[in-house]
């Protein structure tokens, strides 16, 4: 590579990942000092040394990763001939799309819930894929002129990625289930021409494939660049890894050693491990789950659990608060697995708004002094639990005068200020995104357009882009176009249109566009969001604050409006997630198309049958004695925002004269905290102060406030040590190390968490055998319950 070509391909690197706080800084300012000194290309026989130095990084960012987590764990090259989409993928795929579909679906309703994660099925799928390997014959035989056999041969790292992506497309459930719940039974709306089975099929067929059209319009976006690095994916491939690499390199690491076990054995290890331990913290000893040791001290001290208490408190100032790795990953985030930065702004934010939330209670602002500090409840005047049946006709309709004659809704403090994190959170990531990063927006701009009009140059680099080695060895196969994903999301569409209007619902269709359209504007910067930082931004209330205002009185509306705009949004980051693991393990295109829509087909099925037989069990949601437990928190949970959002509306309790219209400065704050980090990323020179700067993340800040009620600080603060301790200290002193096992052993601990929780629940557990002692009493001793 001549140094002029070397000079445009850092010019473009510099412009995509100048401030892409993934990308080593380091390396940014030696790309900047080389790109800067003109005196580099008059006079290059002077600057040898940085003119080799750019050669060596040109070459790495564009014959692998420029980023060492990605290199950890995906391999720079591929076989296209590796057999793929074959009889067995497609068999163990199915099966597991329809054993977690029916068991998630099953279990939703339960309370404590069952759910299997994709992972674990990927590691069940292993000894099948295997077993299949050995013992199933290799019979040959011809569909549409291709010849396919029974066992291809070893079972392959392919394959086995092909089944989990369909385990993991499958496990997401229809959120529309939730209107059908509320619809049916007669302890909610009673509507019952929702048991009909082709309404419930339609709406969420919709919901379901919508999403999928629009994480397919915008891979181009969120998907084939490198700087989306969808650190979630990172843990999926090194566990797929982990049970399919046979090379084993000897790394050296800490106490002056060096380590010569296999990922395969090392996870084995650590799976076992986190095993057996869980056991203790889940079921023998709950103390180490909830460890509230201040608390205990003084059980009678209110302001003590309300500073340090990890249930009812804010959990701030309590060092040692949880020796459960299950604690850490109450929002889906491993710390082992997101980037430092993510886990350091989200603590921050946490802090910080936890500081503001006492101010609001002890101040006793809007009453909240009354209130539980940090529950995510709705009370009454009274300050018992809001009766939402009290302001209701019996129709199920918003009553004005019941409502006057009852009572407003009252927050407590941090359910409060959740809401104003939330509106800060919205309007941080639609700025922060034009801010940071609409360069790289303007070119999958121009490469979503080029490919429609199929006008992509001879090599499909538009100018100002660069090409890694994921995105070249890929072109080896046939893209889908995106006209196929355009169909899938009209189609979809179609369908809400035919489930909205073909029965009494009482909502216009114009829910659809309207809700995928608030899906659209946010689709693209959260999936960057996600796919840089693991933090995924949810549409959940704005969609409730805007439909709620759009149809104020009908519940049901608001629902649909929901369900088109936040879900849709959700499952297209979700499958958007798989496709990058499809990416980056090189399966197919068209492959990974068929399988995400086949699963998707498959879960909208088995649930929707699963559900049918649920809603027919007698006694089912009662909150007395329900068969198998079935109490159904999150139907119950839904109905109560529904009738809040939806019957009352958000504007009695933010708009003007509602008592919480003050948390709507949360959407300015958002805006103003965004441009003030970026000026001083653009301004601030001092490169000390520089590289704490670039660190900063204004959404996984505000990302920080939403986490409170009914989560605590004592949650997220255990993250920063193991943060700190992987992303920083070893990875930095023991870089092969950290690659080698760093991802599998997240995979390992999710693993383990997983399968134990599973046998504990099906033996233990479901036999309602417990241990009364004073480990698993202790936690909630000084615990301020008001509610």
């Amino acid at each position: 590579m001549s140094t002029e070509d070397v000079r445009k391909l850092m010019a473009n690197v510099l412009r995509i990942h100048e401030r892409d706080p993934n990308f080593p800084h380091i390396i940014l300012e030696r790309i900047q000092a080389f790109l800067e000194d003109d005196d580099v290309f008059a006079n290059p026989e002077m600057h040898e040394t940085l003119i080799t130095e750019m050669k060596l990084e040109a070459a790495l960012i564009t014959n692998n990763s420029p980023y060492a987590e990605v290199r950890a764990v995906v391999d720079n090259k591929d076989d296209p001939t590796t057999p793929c989409s074959t009889v067995r993928a497609w068999a163990i795929g199915v099966l597991f799309s329809v054993f977690l579909a029916f068991i998630n679906q099953l279990f939703s309703i339960r309370q404590p819930t069952i759910l299997i994660s994709a992972n674990v099925a990927q590691l069940l799928a292993f000894p099948l894929g295997k077993a299949w390997e050995r013992w199933v014959p290799a019979w040959e035989f011809k569909i549409m002129g291709q010849t396919h056999s029974t066992n291809p041969g070893r079972f392959n790292k392919k394959e086995h990625m092909l089944i989990a992506i369909m385990a993991n497309t499958a496990q997401s459930l229809p959120y529309t289930q939730y209107i059908v719940w509320t619809q049916v039974l007669p302890q909610y709306f009673n509507q019952q021409y929702a048991r009909s089975f082709a309404y419930q099929f339609l709406i969420a067929l919709s919901t379901n494939f919508i999403g999928y059209g629009l994480a397919g319009l915008t891979r181009r976006f969120i998907v084939y660049p490198s700087y989306c690095v969808w650190p979630h994916s990172l843990v999926t491939i090194a566990l797929n890894s982990a049970l399919h690499n046979d090379n084993n390199v000897t790394v050296p690491g800490p106490f002056k050693r060096f380590y010569s076990m296999s990922r395969y054995k090392f996870f084995l290890w650590a799976f076992g491990a986190m095993f057996i331990y869980f056991w203790f913290p889940n079921y023998l000893f709950e103390a180490l789950t909830f460890f509230s040791w201040m608390t205990w001290i003084a059980p009678n001290n209110h302001d003590l659990e309300i500073l340090t208490g990890f249930r009812n408190g804010l959990g701030l100032f309590n060092p040692l608060p949880t020796l459960d790795w299950n604690v850490l990953l109450f929002d889906n985030v491993d710390p082992l697995m997101v980037p430092a930065f993510s886990t350091l702004n989200k603590c921050l934010g946490m802090f910080l708004w936890g500081i503001v939330i006492l101010g609001i209670y002890y101040s006793n602002t809007w009453a909240t002094g009354y209130l539980p500090i940090n529950s995510n409840r709705v009370f009454d005047h009274f300050g018992e639990l809001y009766n939402v049946s009290r302001a209701l006709d019996d129709r199920g309709l918003y009553d004005h005068e019941k409502y006057m004659d009852y009572s407003a809704a009252y927050l407590g403090a941090a359910n409060a200020m959740v809401y104003c994190a939330f509106f800060g959170i919205y309007t941080s990531a639609i700025t922060h995104v034009i801010l940071f990063h609409r360069y790289e927006i303007t070119m999958g701009f121009k490469g979503f357009w080029a490919s429609v009009r199929r006008t992509r140059t001879q090599d499909g680099v538009e100018a100002g882009e660069y090409k890694d080695v994921h995105n070249r060895l890929m072109a080896a196969y046939p893209e889908v176009s995106e006209w196929w994903y355009l169909g899938t999301l009209l189609v979809a569409s179609a369908f809400g249109f035919a489930g909205v209007a073909g029965w009494p619902t009482y909502t216009t269709p114009g829910v659809v566009p309207y809700g995928v359209a608030l899906a659209l504007v946010f689709v693209i910067p959260v999936g960057i969001i996600k796919s840089m930082t693991g933090i995924e931004v949810t549409l959940n209330v704005l969609a409730e604050f805007i439909g709620g205002i759009w149809v104020q009185g009908n519940a049901l509306a608001m629902n649909y409006f929901k369900s088109f705009g936040y879900v849709t949004c959700a499952h297209a980051i979700s499958f958007a997630n798989d496709l990058k693991i499809a990416h980056y393990v090189k399966i197919p295109p068209r492959h990974t198309f068929s399988a995400q829509m086949v699963a998707t087909l498959i879960s909208t099925l088995v649930c929707t049958g699963v559900m049918n037989f649920q809603i027919n069990i007698p006694n089912v949601c009662s909150p007395t004695n329900p068969p198998m437990r079935f109490f159904c928190p999150g139907p119950n949970t839904f109905f109560t925002a529904s009738v809040l959002w939806g019957t009352i509306g958000p504007i009695k309790v933010f708009g003007v004269n509602g008592q919480y219209a003050a948390t709507l400065l949360g959407f300015p704050i958002g805006v103003g905290v965004t441009i003030g980090v970026w000026l001083m990323v653009k301004y601030v020179k001092n490169r000390r102060i520089s590289r704490f700067v670039r660190q900063l993340h204004p959404v996984a800040i505000f990302y920080g406030g939403v986490n409170f009620s009914p989560y605590s600080f004592s949650y997220a603060f255990p993250a920063v040590p193991i943060a700190w301790l992987s992303w920083i200290y070893v990875r930095k002193r023991y870089l092969a190390f950290w690659s080698k096992y760093n991802f599998v052993l997240s995979a390992a601990f999710s693993a383990g968490i997983a399968i134990a929780g599973i046998v504990m629940l099906f033996s233990v557990q479901w036999a309602a055998i417990e241990i009364p002692w004073w480990g698993n009493t202790q936690p909630y001793e000084g615990c301020y319950h008001r509610d």
